[in-house]
């Protein structure tokens, strides 16, 4: 609890950037389902990329096992895309992360994009997924700023030199990094046991 009082305390210090964040990062969604739904070539280019890349054939192996299934979801929205995609770059060069992920968050509102009438029945269940996944990230966002704010103004925490202001950046970057991480896991399975179970209920006949 205190750690995430913690976290709380850091948004609210910083919301300014918190609101921004949340504002780039939701419209990069918005935009790429805007761009889908006008251009469904983008939509089927990008499906036929996630079949060619052998990632559709991984997600229909793992249907039979929701809890496996919510597993390997966690481990790509975790660790590929919260800390290889967002929280690393930000580590090396500072704001990268956040840049980058603008970018990925619009192709996965193009995949969004609904092509028939089971595409809209999928989002009933799958778009609290998506806007709670989201906040994860933008907490991770918010906590890859912050560190490339102090490294970069050093002054912004009070420290002496970049040194010391990237250490002070990277703690705040871990605290905010506790609540995304559970948002990934409890999203991670209601994923799972959505697709599995939910999904065909409504798509069916």
């Amino acid at each position: 609890m205190r750690l995430l009082r913690r976290a709380l305390e850091i948004v609210q210090a910083s919301r300014r950037a918190y609101l921004a964040l949340n504002a780039i990062l939701y419209g990069s969604v918005l935009a790429g389902f805007g761009a889908g739904l006008l251009f469904p070539g983008l939509t089927a280019a990008q499906m036929e990329s996630f079949e060619d890349g052998g990632q559709a054939d991984l997600v229909r192996s793992l249907l039979e096992n929701p809890w496996l299934f919510a597993l390997a979801i966690l481990a790509n929205n975790a660790l590929r895309a919260g800390l290889l995609n967002l929280v690393l770059p930000s580590m090396i060069v500072p704001f990268a992360g956040i840049v980058w992920y603008v970018y990925s968050l619009f192709t996965v509102g193009l995949m969004l994009a609904p092509v028939d009438r089971d595409g809209w029945l999928v989002l009933v269940p799958h778009s609290l997924t998506v806007v709670m996944e989201v906040q994860a990230y933008v907490l991770l966002a918010l906590g890859a700023y912050l560190l490339g704010r102090a490294w970069t103004w050093p002054r912004t925490v009070g420290a002496e030199n970049r040194r010391q202001a990237y250490v002070a950046g990277l703690r705040q970057l871990g605290v905010l990094s506790l609540p995304a991480l559970a948002l990934l896991v409890v999203f991670a399975l209601y994923e799972s046991f959505s697709i599995v179970y939910l999904v065909p209920l409504l798509t069916k006949g």
